[in-house]
């Protein structure tokens, strides 16, 4: 049965799910004006060719070829295929496709099923989305110079998931560039079991500025952001066919050469489920985290400006697709760069950062009242932490000041020395709820001599079916980063109830107790790069 919600809570996740819409649609309004697809099929401008390319099922999708220049008759070339991301039109790519025409590539880029003047309906990357991915690779074979046993793929966001579910389906594909993507569709908007409020309004209502929702996809936002439980298995139903995490032993038999990339911020698909899903891949592969939020570690070049993640995409398809001895495969295979360091740091892989564990023991009992923001919070989608990105201005809160009413809070010691922060930080702790349903927040703040907290981490825990007054543990992996605590500061833990994050289950009147048994201390494990 859906769960009982309060009058204030509805009115204020409705308020916030129309904010997020109506921005939406105010991005999405230069991007209409300069459309593409309104060009004849087949016509020319400035090298691009426009084209109507057949999908799966009978419709048109609308893309656009980079052939290199001065090419001769009859010789091959690598092909790469880019699904745009979600709401985007077909000229998201120009600029990368442009560089990468130039040096010996055919670029084919599509606007994706459901958006803008393709054809179909918004299916969420399910089984018609992968099926036309195979038939614009069919469509390259026949109509340009694409080399059939040399054949990539690759995108942002939306185009990364495709990507990464066509690895699992055509072997045809032998490299993939997934950035800013998802590998686990449940993991990343609905980790901890809750709902990601901000993610979910902000692509449905991008969906509906920039395209045609299918029935699926509607009915099943409806239940998401309707906290139905009753639908519950079939939500994640629905997102696990849509995960290529659910196909990893076809990727793997298929042997691609896989390269992820995503932000340590990134609030719609969390780096969590890429760094799992990175450890299960068997074939070549390689694996980046960067400072930033969705899709904003590749935004630059996508401008056509000097960008990192573009670079290491054309040195993964220049390797793998052309053969070329670059050194992107002998190089640590995974790559990071702190929010607070402008370095990047080699590990032979994901295990291997943060070994060194520093264990926060969150001694005593703490009791909140739930519904109410303590103040401490995630930020706001996509902008907080561009902000940190750019700025170096992540979400902040006085420490001292929280009310203990409505927040608990844990401190640690003041650290003699730096303190790098690597991986994932673990809270296991044991809580007491007065309802049978609830959710709490867990943050982690970098905190300075005048208490002035950064936030370092955090993530949502949502439970249902507890019995009121019995204790019941809890283990939560907080979203991960690499963050460097500067000397002089301390870490603080705090756990409150409510983030515009995302949509939160407590009842009203709603009481949590969190206590630390001798026999099952409650703590917060940080991981920390070797000295």
């Amino acid at each position: 049965m859906a769960r009982p919600k309060p009058a204030l809570r509805t009115t204020a996740s409705i308020t916030t799910a129309v904010a997020l819409l109506a921005g939406a649609a105010l991005a999405a309004a230069p991007a209409a004006t300069a459309a593409p697809g309104t060009a004849p099929a087949g016509s020319t401008a400035q090298g691009l060719t426009f084209h109507d390319i057949p999908g799966s099922g009978g419709i048109t999708l609308k893309g656009n070829v980079f052939t290199p220049a001065g090419a001769k008759a009859g010789a091959k070339h690598p092909l790469i295929v880019f699904p745009t991301s979600w709401a985007m039109p077909q000229i998201e790519y120009l600029a990368q496709a442009q560089q990468l025409a130039d040096s010996g590539y055919v670029v084919v880029s599509y606007t994706s099923r459901g958006f803008w003047l393709s054809g179909g309906k918004i299916e969420v990357a399910g089984p018609p989305d992968i099926a036309d991915a195979s038939a614009v690779i069919d469509w390259a074979l026949e109509h340009t110079s694409a080399d059939p046993d040399r054949i990539g793929m690759g995108g942002v966001s939306y185009g990364a998931g495709i990507s990464l579910l066509a690895a699992g389906h055509d072997p045809r594909v032998k490299a993939v560039a997934a950035l800013s993507g998802w590998a686990d569709l449940i993991d990343s908007i609905y980790s901890g079991r809750t709902q990601h409020l901000q993610a979910a309004a902000l692509l449905g209502g991008l969906g509906l500025v920039t395209g045609r929702p299918g029935d699926e996809l509607t009915r099943t936002l409806k239940d998401f952001l309707g906290s139905d439980l009753d639908k519950e298995p079939e939500m994640i139903a629905w997102g696990k066919k849509r995960s290529p995490a659910t196909y990893l032993d076809r990727i793997n038999a298929n042997g691609a050469a896989i390269m992820m990339g995503n932000a340590w911020g990134d609030t719609i698909f969390p780096p969590n489920q890429y760094a799992s899903f990175y450890d299960k891949l068997t074939g070549p592969k390689r694996l980046e985290f960067r400072p930033g939020d969705h899709a904003t570690a590749e935004a630059t070049g996508l401008l056509g400006l000097p960008n990192d993640t573009w670079t290491s995409t054309r040195r993964w398809f220049d390797r793998y697709l052309k053969g070329e001895r670059n050194g992107v495969d002998t190089e640590s295979p995974v790559q990071l760069k702190s929010r607070t360091d402008k370095g990047y740091e080699g590990y032979p892989d994901w295990k291997s950062v943060g070994t060194v564990k520093n264990r926060i023991p969150l001694d005593g009992t703490k009791k909140v009242w739930a519904n109410v923001d303590s103040g401490a919070n995630g930020g706001i989608a996509i902008l907080s932490n561009a902000l940190d990105q750019f700025l170096k201005l992540p979400p902040t809160v006085s420490v001292p000041l929280l009310p203990r009413t409505f927040a608990s809070v844990w401190q640690s010691e003041r650290y003699a020395t730096e303190q790098r922060i690597r991986g994932t930080s673990a809270l296991h702790t044991t809580a007491t709820s007065t309802k049978p349903s609830g959710t709490l927040v867990a943050y982690l703040y970098d905190v300075g001599p005048l208490g002035v907290g950064k936030l370092v981490s955090h993530a949502p825990y949502t439970f249902h079916g507890q019995t009121p007054g019995r204790p019941f543990p809890v283990d939560l992996e907080l979203y991960s980063t690499a963050y460097d605590v500067p000397a002089g500061h301390r870490l603080a833990l705090v756990i409150d109830t409510v983030d515009p994050l995302y949509i939160e289950h407590n009842p009203t009147g709603a009481q949590l107790t969190f206590s630390s048994p001798g026999t099952d201390p409650s703590h917060l494990s940080v991981p920390l790069r070797e000295k």
